[in-house]
């Protein structure tokens, strides 16, 4: 009852009171002797009245006193025995009340009050909801914060949910995951193999992979004699994560003859909802191992893909058919096209900008318009296009600028020597180009053209200007192309090759004796690696300032450096001439971004250094750039990828 209620009481008695003596008053003062007998009923009924209401509002108050007093003891007997764990702290972690759950079952039967929970557990107190681990124990722990005045307290229901984490754990384990492995150019291995050694390296094979599903609950089949398919639970994926797909390393094992080693390329659909959509995921992982130069394994994750191994060099394919076909279906698409448009990447070099002026040589031989699109003044090959100016006249190059307001939807964009779309030439004109062909060597990454009509990528040529010279070779020309479009690709297979140097395979020198023969000027493509003597000296000095860590040297560029993007990548070759070096990085900055050449002889995937940095290119020449930092932080970073990679 309200503590007002009693004044209302008082009211309504002095009111019946009232009520019962007035018409008596009335009635005496009009002469009438026994006017008050009258109201003695009515007096006492106001009286009783008032004492039965004034006592009814005493029990009142007893009851919901008791009423209180046995909904605090039931709440206290609730929490005692509620079966999940109770306990209050205050804002230091002390337990200042807890219940027989929390006590017996998740503290196995110690005392803690006035202990200090958050030296024994480790979980954040702020958290609305969280899981906690103890004692081989899952508990999910709601917080029930409590202020009131300087004490601050916190109630936490503790909930085991050891089994349904297990439960869960379980069917995370045991979600099947389809793996497809290739051996890498199977074929070419054992095509000049005997036919011991063929059958040699056919039982190894089929050994090394029943090793490896012994170890598995899973299921493996044969598609070809090349190619495998394998599913296996993701708790023997994550096995193979760890390990670092061993398996790799165990097929390197295995030698068809002297020469020649096995290799595989592993796609792992990892993290699908379905069988279907993982057999969808292991087959674009396996898309990128190949395309990645093989040898390696590829996982796709939420983020794009883990890449683990690459440690061999990619394995040239000696046949030319795949070339053959897609020479065709270039060209086709070419007489089709209003104009054709050559695209390289950004800051165009040798083999970007001469693999664009060679395609462009053969395709105005199929009366064509063709035009290169590079940036006058922001690019590496200065020299080159002036030779074909001054050779064919200045109407085959074009600005970004000029090529985006021309653009048509009857106009196919080739772009060459990369595909990527983050270091395309023109971002804006790849965006509003209808039809597509990529034309690369370069180790596929993430971030790849996926919207071309055809993609000719051959992670094993040296170099674009290889490919583009078997295309030419596949084109159905009236006649052979002019001289000066095969010094321009010359050039470029110069350039990537370190003079016939690096990566070069047979079907390298056969396109450069392709090229020879259809008039390439040696001595004229040595011209155009000439430098000024300023570049000469800057390369010198950033040679003799290098730093030398194990196999690895580091060189940092000074940024007054004239032609600084040129210079560099020349420095990083000339520090593997001396003794020791297997791997060199010259890092440079250039509009607040900075740059690092990464170059070796093979034998150090400088690939994988750079992809940690964030870049990516071949296993013997990368590079990255990595913006908003600093050279000394970058060199910071690499430095600490080096070592992590020698532990």
């Amino acid at each position: 009852m309200k503590p007002k209620l009693h004044i209302v009481i008082w009211i309504l008695t002095v009111l019946m009171l009232a009520a019962a003596i007035l018409p008596s008053a009335v009635l005496f003062w009009r002469g009438d002797p026994f006017g008050f007998v009258y109201c003695i009923p009515e007096a006492l009924i106001a009286i009783v009245s008032a004492i039965m209401l004034l006592y009814a509002r005493s029990n009142q108050i007893r009851f919901v006193a008791k009423l209180d007093e046995d909904c605090a003891h039931t709440e206290r007997s609730a929490i005692r025995h509620l079966p999940m764990g109770f306990c209050v702290l205050n804002d230091m972690g002390i337990v200042v009340q807890c219940n027989e759950h929390f006590r017996s079952e998740i503290m196995e039967g110690a005392d803690m009050f006035g202990r200090n929970l958050y030296d024994l557990i480790l979980f954040n107190p702020t958290a609305a909801e969280q899981e906690v681990s103890w004692q081989q124990h899952t508990y999910r722990v709601h917080a029930l914060p409590y202020e009131e005045g300087e004490n601050k307290l916190a109630a936490f229901l503790w909930t085991d949910v050891t089994e349904q984490e297990n439960l869960r754990q379980e069917y995370e384990n045991t979600r099947p995951c389809v793996m497809l492995i290739v051996v890498d150019n199977y074929e070419d291995l054992i095509q000049t193999a005997k036919e011991s050694e063929r059958l040699q390296a056919g039982v190894a094979i089929e050994k090394l992979m029943e090793d490896f599903i012994s170890q598995t609950n899973g299921i493996l089949r044969r598609l070809k004699n090349d190619r495998f398919i394998a599913v296996i639970e993701e708790q023997y994926v994550q096995q193979l994560i760890a390990g670092k797909f061993k398996l790799l390393d165990d097929a390197r094992n295995i030698h068809v003859n002297e020469r020649n080693c096995v290799t595989f390329s592993i796609g792992v659909g990892h993290g699908a909802a379905s069988l279907q959509e993982s057999d969808a995921y292991a087959a674009q992982s396996l898309d990128m191992a190949l395309g990645r130069g093989g040898d390696q394994a590829a996982v796709k994750t939420e983020n794009g893909f883990r890449f683990f191994g690459g440690v061999s060099k990619g394995i040239e394919k000696k046949s030319r058919a795949k070339t053959r076909i897609v020479a065709g279906a270039i060209q086709e698409l070419i007489q089709d096209s209003r104009q054709v448009y050559l695209m390289g990447h950004r800051f165009g070099d040798l083999d970007s900008v001469g693999g664009c002026c060679g395609l462009a040589g053969a395709i105005r031989m199929m009366d064509v318009p063709v035009y290169v699109v590079v940036d006058p003044q922001k690019n590496l090959s200065g020299q080159l296009i002036d030779l074909v100016d001054f050779e064919v006249g200045s109407d085959l190059f074009l600005t970004p600028e000029e090529a985006l307001d021309s653009l048509t939807n009857d106009t196919l964009l080739i772009i060459v020597d990369t595909h990527n779309k983050d270091i395309l030439e023109s971002m804006e004109l790849y965006k509003a180009a209808k039809r597509l062909v990529v034309i690369d060597h370069h180790r596929k990454t993430v971030n790849f053209v996926d919207n071309a009509v055809v993609f000719h990528h051959e992670p094993y040529a040296s170099s674009a200007c290889e490919m583009i010279t078997e295309l030419i070779q596949y084109f159905k020309l009236n006649e052979t192309v002019d001289s000066v479009y095969a010094d321009c690709l010359l050039a470029g297979i110069t350039l990537d090759t370190k003079n016939f140097v690096m990566r070069t395979g047979v079907r390298t020198f056969e396109a450069a004796a392709y090229l020879r023969k259809i008039g390439a000027d040696t001595v004229r493509v040595k011209n155009l690696f000439s430098g000024t003597i300023e570049a000469y000296r800057s390369r010198t000095d950033i040679v003799g300032s290098a730093e030398f860590h194990g196999c690895h040297a580091v060189a940092v560029v000074p940024p007054d450096t004239p032609d600084i993007r040129l210079v560099a990548p020349q420095a990083a070759d000339e520090l593997l001439s001396i003794s020791g070096i297997s791997a060199a990085y010259v890092i440079y900055s250039v509009n607040k971004v900075v740059n690092i050449s990464a170059r070796s002889f093979g034998t150090v995937n400088v690939q994988v250094i750079m992809e940690q940095l964030g870049g990516g290119g071949h296993q013997s020449m990368a590079a990255t750039q990595i913006p908003n930092s600093t050279v000394i932080e970058a060199k910071n970073r690499l430095l600490n990828v080096l070592s992590e990679l020698s532990t």
